[in-house]
This record gives structure tokens, sequence and C-alpha cells, in this order.
């Protein structure tokens, strides 16, 4: 009698748990949602920071590959981020959460600004607010890609194949898919290599202590 009393109460509790995990997910990512101007590699920082560094739900090494899959999957890569961090701490219905969160508030404000927009984009005071927005995520735009670039180059191979990639899709404007599946090719030949002669492999950047790095963040969403 008590063992069932113990399982029942230990189920209970494992569901409670379950459950709030389901409403952090959802409301972090409905505070991250709002911000979504400029589309979804703008709120890579803000993503990253409250997963890895506030919540600590994620280490950086698995934070780098979910946004390496988000950006390379098809759609949204802040809908893709949002999609694989919920699937990989609540599974199915984690991801739902997580979806529901950062597409909920993007949605409404859409619906009002499209309302809206139509009436005033003429207005001198609308259109300096939208430049000014528009230099905002490019900032956002460009920490990302600071961020990610700082531990997904960590070697001469990694450094060398982003330059020629960058320099590929500036000049020639071929698809990124092609890129990265370029990349990946490099990446499992240059492995090959290494292995055959003998040389130390290294697939990613040493661990870095970010214990401090929270408060190098401000609070820059709801």
């Amino acid at each position: 009698m008590i063992t069932n009393v113990t399982a029942k109460t230990s189920s209970k509790t494992t569901a409670n748990t379950r459950v709030s995990l389901l409403f952090q997910l959802f409301w972090a990512f409905l505070r991250i949602g709002p911000v979504t101007f400029g589309g979804g590699y703008a709120m890579i920082p803000m993503i990253e920071r409250e997963i890895t560094v506030k919540r600590k739900w994620m280490s950086e090494a698995e934070m780098d590959d979910i946004l390496s899959l988000a950006g390379s999957a098809p759609g949204g890569v802040g809908v893709n981020a949002a999609a694989f961090i919920g699937y990989r701490l609540g599974g199915v219905f984690g991801a739902i959460a997580a979806i529901a969160g950062i597409t909920i508030p993007t949605f409404i404000i859409v619906c009002l600004l499209s309302s809206v927009y139509s009436q005033l984009a003429d207005q001198p005071k609308v259109d300096a607010a939208m430049k000014g927005i528009h230099g905002a995520v490019i900032a956002l735009i460009l920490l990302a890609a600071y961020r990610m670039a700082k531990n997904a180059v960590f070697d001469k191979t990694t450094a060398a194949t982003a330059m020629i990639v960058l320099v590929v899709l500036l000049v020639s404007g071929i698809n990124p898919i092609y890129m990265i599946a370029m990349g990946l090719v490099i990446g499992f030949v240059y492995l090959q290599v290494k292995q055959l002669l003998g040389l130390q492999v290294r697939t990613e950047k040493e661990c870095l202590d970010y214990s401090d790095e929270e408060s190098k963040y401000p609070e820059y969403y709801i």
C-alpha cells in the first residue's frame, strides 16, 4: 500500500515538473517573440542568452549545434531553433510550447501592424522609426554572426572555409544550400585526411567559461 502511494506521489511530481517545464519553455520564448523585427537571426542572441546563460538549460556547444541545424533546415531560423530546443528539453510537447511562445506574439504584432501601416506608411515619424529599427536589426544580426563564428571558427580550416563561402556567396549569389553542402564535404574530407595522417582531430572549440557573461547583456526583451 505504501509502495502504491509512493509511486502515485512520484508520478504526480513528475507530471507537475513536466507541466512546469512546458510553461517555462512557453514563457521564455513568449518573451523573445515580440522582438522578431528583422527575422530569426536577430533573435539568436536573445535565444542563446535566455537558454544558455540565464536558465542554463543547455551548454554553449549544444546551442551551437542547434543553431547550425536551425540555420540549415527549411523555414525561419528562429522558429526552427525554438522547435529544436523545445524538443530537446521537453519532447514533442516541449517543441509545441516553444513554437507557440515564439510565434503568437509575432502573429499578433503583424496583424496589428498590417491593419494600420498602410495608413501611416507615409508619415515622417513612422518612416524614421522604421529606419531606427533597421539599424537595430543589423546590430542584432551582426552580434548573432559574431557569437556563432566565435565558437564555429576555431582553426585554419574552419576559418578558410568560412572566408571562401562568404566570398562565393557575395560574388556569385549561389544558393546557400550548395554552400552548406560544400562545407559538409570539406569537413568530412578534412577529418578523414587528418585521421589517415595520424594527426589530432578536433571538431569543436575548447569549452570556455561563460559564467560571468550574463552581466554583459542587458535585458533587451520583455
